[in-house]
Order: structure tokens, then C-alpha cells, then sequence
């Protein structure tokens, strides 16, 4: 049965409940089998959701009983203020990691659809680690030796000529690429020091130097990455000792940087002496063409890589690569067993398992034109239903539109208005460290039932127009 079946249970018996008077016995399994068309697997679901949030207790051999309410009591916590003290001021969570309501367009999310990712891999990958040691043995620090080695050779297939690739020496395992994100924001700034940040850029990254105490020092994008210029005055102004930047697809823009730029970028972290922190987010999601990762044009340790397979293996598997070279490379490692002593060794060997099986590079392969497919739909939608919307830079790979708003329009207001009519989008402010330069939505191509797409445009296009667009 579906879990709609179950949930209907839970909610009539839930009904029952607060009308019942404590110590009542609720029907039988079998009862309620009869009752409500339903397996007893169904049913057994229901029991235990209600014994979760503490409506029932279930006596084995006796049955399942209401039970006794508690009389509320009101807790003082006023005492905490003074010994919590004053805390960081950091943004709230993103609307990207925001359920959609059922039956919603679901325009929002940070994350690829279902059907977007390997599962007949992860699972498979997830039925042998179960099986294996590292089920029960402690991974070392630093990573498993295996999957070190193929995130450098990953990184050392892009390398330029001349430049010598990574080693697997030069990885650090981490829990995801927010947990690296909060890692080498510690490591190369700490509280109080300056990091200077490509604007607009990813929330999260946002949110992390919020809450390290960072102060950010913001450099306008633009359609072929920063001003080398304004990035080399950023730097002295602030003396920064790190620029954190999306070289490729960025989020939410979907830029990339031109070779020229990642050339003169490169050239400016070299004459200060600075790191660049490279968030390849979307290392998997090139469309109409894989470009060369910054680490791949550097070997004297001034670009950090960090790449995740969260979002292309799947959100289960929080699985994220450092790549840093000579003593940073050590500092991070610090920095990051601070926060967690390790990454669970089934994880890696899920993660390893997926991106070593040649199916892996069929799906990407698949991907690449599924995720072609989407973008189009989604542009062509806009561009016919929502007219006013502005997608700047269309982009080449990624998970992302991001479409300029009429000047007028507030982007918090329009993802409100969209969101009465059915279709959830991710307001464009969230993704500036500062005051946001102009307004826009942030649209997921990658997200559940593009079918959808056209009826989601429809609705933004008449919301727009109703704001004055």
C-alpha cells in the first residue's frame, strides 16, 4: 500500500485519539485491516507513526493503547540569553531546501530530480557496503585510500600540459561540500579575518562565513566571471588570504569563466600570495561541454579544489573531495577532524563503488542530453509564457536559470505570488553576500515532472505581468 494510505490512517485514528479517553484500547490490527482496505504492513506503519509522536504505547501480546496526556508546563529558558551571549547574524535557510507542498511545480530545489540520478548503482553500491567492513570498521582521517586516489586522477585527467597532477596525498575526504566549504572557511580566514567572494554565489557558502565569524568582502560577477581587476583591489583593500569562487556553472548564474579570465585570476592570487577556494559543484553536470577546472591550471598549491558527489551520486551519499597542496593540505585536515573525526567509511565505499562501475560513465553520458532536454524546455516555456523574465546567460551546464525580474518587481513578492498559484521558485536575494544587485528568480531545470514546465512558466508569467512587469 502507499504511504497515503498509511497516512490516512494515522489521521483518523489521530481524530479518535483526542476524542478517546486515556488507557483506551484501539482496534486490533486485524480490525483495522478490514476497516480501512489496507495491508497489515500498511496499518503496522500507521501504529508505529503514532507511537512516534507519542499518541499511543503499544503493549505486545496485549495491544495498543491510548496514552495518558500530559499536562503542559511552562518552561522558563530566559536564562539562556545571557549564557548564549550575542550570535553571528546568519541567513536563514534557503527556499531551496524547502519541501514543496504536493502537487506544487517544484521550480526551487538545489537539487537534480529522481530520475536524474544512478539509483539502480547507489543501490546496488549501498546492498554491498551493508555486507563489506566498512559497515563496522573506523575510516582513517584523511579518507579511503581508494577514493583519494580517484578524485586525483579525476582532477589529473582535466590537467593542463606542464602541469603536474594531484596525488592522492593531496585529498582530504569530507561529509559533503558544505561540511568543506565551513572546513577551509576556518582553516584560511577564522573569525574576524576577510574572504573575498564572487557575488552573487552559492547560499550556503553565504552561510557559512556568517556563522565562522568571516567577514565577506564581495566582487561582482559577471557574464565571463569577475573583474580580474576589481578581484586584485578586493585582495589588497582587504587582505584577504582567500577568494572563494564557482569557476564552472556557477550558482545560480550557470557562468562560466573564460579562459582569459581564469588565466588573469590565477595571476592576481599568485602576485598576492592568496588561495583560490574552487567549488566545482557541478563537475558532473555539463551540457554542451566539460571546461577545465582551475586546480588543473595550477600545481603550486594556490587553487583548493573542492568537488562533491551529493548531488550527481545521490543526496544520501554525502561524500565531498578537498584537493589542497603542501601544507594547507595538513591545516585542512586539522580544520576539518575538528568537526567530525571522519566520513563513515560506508559512504566512501558507496561512493567509490557508484563512480568506478563503467555504467557510471554511461549515465553521465545519458545525463548530459536528459539535462539538455530540461534547460531547452524550461528556456523555450519562459521565453513564450513569462516574456519579461531575462535569462542573462543561458547556461552550459548545471542545475539552473537565472532569470532577471522587470526592474520593479520584488523577487521575494513574485516567489510568493508564485507560490499561491501552485509554483515554487527560489527568490534571487538569497544569493547575495550583500544587497542584491538587481532582481531575480533562481529556476531548477533539473527538478521533478518537467511536463510541468510550460504550466510552471504560464503561472510565473502571469505573476510577473500582475506585479507590473
Amino acid at each position: 500500500m502507499s504511504n497515503d494510505s498509511s497516512g490516512r490512517i494515522v489521521a483518523e485514528l489521530s481524530d479518535w485519539i483526542s476524542r478517546s479517553e486515556p488507557g483506551a484500547r484501539l482496534p486490533s490490527t486485524r480490525e483495522l485491516v478490514a476497516r480501512h482496505e489496507a495491508s497489515p504492513v500498511t496499518v503496522q506503519k500507521a501504529l508505529r507513526a503514532l507511537v512516534a509522536q507519542g499518541l499511543v504505547e503499544s503493549r505486545p501480546g496485549v495491544g495498543t493503547f491510548v496514552r495518558a496526556r500530559r499536562a503542559t508546563r511552562v518552561h522558563d529558558h530566559r536564562w539562556q540569553t545571557s549564557a548564549l551571549g550575542a550570535a553571528p547574524r546568519v541567513p536563514e535557510p534557503s527556499t531551496a531546501l524547502r519541501p514543496a507542498p504536493e502537487g506544487a511545480i517544484a521550480l526551487h530545489s538545489g537539487y537534480p530530480d529522481r530520475e536524474l540520478l544512478p539509483e539502480r548503482l547507489v543501490r546496488a553500491a549501498f546492498a554491498r557496503a551493508a555486507r563489506g567492513g566498512a559497515a563496522l570498521e573506523r575510516p582513517t582521517a584523511a579518507g579511503d585510500a581508494e577514493l583519494r586516489a580517484w578524485f586525483a586522477a579525476s582532477l589529473a585527467g582535466s590537467a593542463l600540459h606542464g602541469i603536474d597532477p594531484p596525488t592522492p596525498e593531496d585529498v582530504v575526504v569530507a561529509p559533503g561540500s558544505q561540511s568543506g566549504i565551513s572546513t577551509l572557511f576556518r582553516a584560511l580566514a577564522g573569525p574576524g579575518g576577510a574572504l573575498v567572494m564572487e557575488s552573487p554565489t552559492y547560499w550556503g557558502a553565504i552561510r557559512a562565513a556568517a556563522w565562522a565569524g568571516v567577514r565577506v568582502v564581495p566582487v561582482a560577477g559577471g557574464e565571463h566571471g569577475p573583474d580580474p581587476d576589481e578581484v586584485d583591489r578586493a585582495l589588497a583593500r582587504s587582505g584577504a588570504r582567500a577568494f572563494y569562487a564557482q569557476p564552472l556553472f556557477a550558482n545560480p548564474t550557470g557562468t562560466c569563466w573564460s579562459v582569459e579570465t581564469a588565466e588573469r585570476i590565477l595571476e592576481v592570487v599568485r602576485r598576492h600570495g592568496v588561495f583560490l577556494i574552487e567549488d566545482d559543484w557541478a563537475h558532473d553536470f555539463g551540457i554542451e561541454d566539460d571546461p577545465v577546472p582551475m586546480a588543473a591550471r595550477d600545481d603550486d598549491g594556490h587553487v583548493i579544489h573542492l568537488r562533491s558527489l551529493t548531488k550527481s551520486v545521490s543526496p544520501a551519499v554525502r561524500v565531498a573531495a578537498v584537493i589542497a597542496r603542501g601544507p594547507v593540505r595538513e591545516r585542512v585536515l586539522v580544520s576539518a577532524q575538528s568537526e567530525s573525526m571522519y566520513v563513515s567509511g560506508a559512504l566512501q565505499e558507496v561512493a567509490l563503488d557508484v563512480v568506478t562501475r563503467p555504467a557510471w560513465r554511461t549515465h553521465r553520458q545519458g545525463l548530459r542530453h536528459r539535462l539538455a532536454e530540461r534547460r531547452d524546455l524550461l528556456t523555450s516555456a519562459l521565453a513564450e509564457h513569462a516574456p519579461a523574465l531575462r535569462v542573462e546567460t543561458p547556461p552550459r551546464g548545471g542545475l539552473n536559470l537565472w532569470a532577471r525580474l522587470p526592474e520593479g518587481v520584488s523577487p521575494l513578492r513574485a516567489a510568493e505570488e508564485c507560490a499561491r498559484a501552485g509554483v515554487v521558485v527560489a527568490p534571487g536575494d538569497e544569493w547575495f553576500p550583500t544587497e542584491p544587485t538587481g532582481p531575480y528568480l533562481r529556476l531548477n531545470y533539473s527538478g521533478p515532472r518537467p511536463g510541468d514546465f510550460v504550466e510552471g512558466a504560464r503561472v510565473i508569467g502571469r505573476v510577473v505581468e500582475g506585479l507590473g512587469g
